[in-house]
């Protein structure tokens, strides 16, 4: 048995697959980060740190000897609870399917949430995210969708200019998304132009504030998973299971100048 728990539960195999693959499903529509950064693991939940392959003098106990200490990033853990009902979990096998797992449905999205704010904007004391390492200026992003082309061609010349290849990829907050996706340029949708510019995807980034452009060249970010979001299970009454969601991760960024970020 480990952490989660799961063999606690009162869940049949058939429920627990039921809700595994919903909390897929709806957190990989919201897991933008994982679409334009580097992935790597999952190592596992005792994983619980990152090297960064660097060191800071510390001094020895001993004359005559020298001491390095290595310097990492701790993983973060996320967590999110919620509540199913036992009464649709029991008519889930009992063929229902349309049960009701709304409260799963708003954990998983609340979680893909906490790790795209992570990567874009940062966690405060633990984690430095894109925008806040990049160090080009931001340009605020115009209202009109038909401008977004120019822009995004504006972010791309001065990656250029700082020596980052492509392609590139587009994170957009759900606002700026809507209109790229429903704007027309010329008679022509906005949302070609653009991706012809990147060469690279457009990605629906809930928790992303305006626009990021980034380099999908490799090596520039990387998202390090402990524990890959998990199910794990509280505790249980006659009429409800308390659940959870839950992952380790760290984010480190090793080429601030390879993104530029619009705000909204």
């Amino acid at each position: 048995m480990n952490h989660l728990l799961r063999p606690l539960a009162p869940i049949s195999d058939a429920g627990w697959q039921l809700l595994e693959e919903e909390a897929t499903r709806r957190a990989k529509v919201a897991l933008a980060a994982r679409r334009l950064v580097d992935f790597a693991g999952p190592h596992g939940w005792e994983h619980s740190a990152t090297s960064l392959g660097r060191t800071t003098p510390s001094a020895s106990p001993v004359d005559g000897a020298s001491g390095l200490a290595r310097r990492v990033l701790p993983l973060v853990e996320v967590r999110v609870d919620f509540e199913l009902s036992r009464d649709e979990l029991r008519d889930a096998d009992r063929g229902a399917d349309d049960v009701d797992l709304a409260a799963l449905d708003r954990a998983a999205h609340k979680i893909a949430l906490s790790e795209n704010v992570a990567v874009f904007a940062g966690w405060p004391g633990l984690i430095t995210g894109v925008v806040e390492a990049s160090p080009h200026e931001q340009v605020q992003l115009v209202r009109e969708a038909e401008g977004y082309p120019r822009q995004m061609a504006g972010a791309v010349e001065r990656l250029l200019a700082s020596g980052i290849g492509g392609p590139y990829g587009l994170a957009l907050g759900p606002e700026q998304y809507r209109r790229v996706t429903e704007g027309t340029e010329h008679g022509h949708p906005v949302a070609n132009h653009v991706r012809t510019i990147l060469e690279g995807p457009i990605v629906w980034a809930p928790g992303v504030e305006g626009a990021v452009v980034l380099s999908l060249r490799g090596g520039d970010f990387v998202l390090d998973s402990g524990q890959d979001i998990a199910i794990g299970y509280d505790s249980h009454d006659p009429d409800v299971v308390r659940l959870y969601l839950e992952e380790s991760f760290s984010f480190h960024v090793a080429t601030p100048e390879a993104a530029v970020a619009l705000t909204a």
